[in-house]
């Protein structure tokens, strides 16, 4: 059994996942700004625009079908809104789903073996979905938690600029070890805080795919940071970025939503902080070494 699937972007990401759609058996259109007809009767439809295109893209598509599948991974900067809070904004009748998970375009578009999270309103929900773009190389495991889903895709990118800088600055893979660890557990702290399931951050959306950005120059968030590091400004090091940056848009309104919620993630404001230009890495490297030592688990 095939559905018809329109693919909302037509980057490294948006060919990749229309590439696996077909290969499922799908029939597959793809939206972009270049190429925005659109025919009508399709059954789902996969975002794989930029997170903070995310909302005009919505609103300018007609006949989008009632089941939204987000594959981008940030969090809107204007808002404070997840993607599944923009895209029930502007369509609040939509059926919105969450794939996320350690991908790189590049791995998918070579058949190589992936896994990944398909988050929805139920479980089976998920599956029934899930079903349609699953391969033998592009395992998706389904989930009913939305929240946790998003947090991990878009704090993690956050963190891989971290890891970056780190990296540049010639703090060595014991540091980078570190700066992933105490990334999660700022990024497990602030799950908890908005409901996220905690096997959901320890899951592929989550750990998995955090281990895989941290680490990667294929990763445009890692990459980014390591040009910071090594003495671009932001400017540069985002016109050096071989795409969008997700991360760079994220950081700022990651570090306010976590004052909001009275969650401690030094990391992420150290990000933010650099991004902005309200500080530097060696200042910020300093401050975070400089924080004193307490227990490890910290819970709120």
């Amino acid at each position: 059994m095939s559905i018809r699937i329109i693919i909302l972007g037509d980057g490294a990401w948006g060919r990749a996942l229309a590439q696996v759609a077909e290969q499922a058996g799908n029939k597959v259109s793809i939206w972009s700004r270049a190429n925005p007809a659109i025919s009508s009767g399709a059954d789902a439809a996969i975002l794989a625009v930029p997170a903070q295109a995310v909302r005009s893209v919505v609103r300018s598509v007609n006949n989008l079908p009632p089941v939204i599948i987000s594959a981008a991974k940030g969090i809107e900067r204007e808002t404070g809104l997840t993607m599944a809070e923009v895209v029930k904004a502007v369509l609040p009748r939509a059926e919105f789903y969450a794939l996320s998970g350690p991908s790189f375009a590049a791995d998918v578009s070579a058949g190589l073996p992936t896994a990944v999270t398909l988050a929805g309103p139920s479980i089976n929900q998920a599956s029934h979905w899930a079903k349609f773009l699953s391969l033998s190389h592009f395992r998706i495991y389904a989930s009913d938690d939305v929240t946790g889903v998003e947090i991990g895709g878009a704090m993690k990118n956050v963190l891989a600029i971290a890891c970056g800088i780190s990296d540049a600055q010639g703090l060595g893979e014991s540091a980078r070890a570190s700066l992933i660890t105490r990334g999660f557990a700022e990024l497990s702290r602030y799950g908890a805080k908005l409901g996220a399931k905690p096997e959901t951050l320890t899951g592929l959306s989550g750990l998995g795919d955090l281990l895989l950005t941290c680490g990667s120059t294929k990763s445009r968030n890692y990459l980014f940071g390591l040009n910071i590091g090594m003495g671009s400004s932001i400017e540069q090091a985002l016109e050096q970025s071989r795409g969008v940056v997700e991360g760079a848009y994220t950081a700022s309104i990651a570090s306010k939503l976590a004052h909001q919620h009275n969650v401690e993630m030094p990391i992420v404001d150290a990000v933010a902080a650099i991004i902005d230009g309200r500080s530097n890495p060696r200042d910020e490297i300093a401050r975070l070494l400089s924080r004193p030592v307490g227990a490890e688990l910290k819970r709120e």
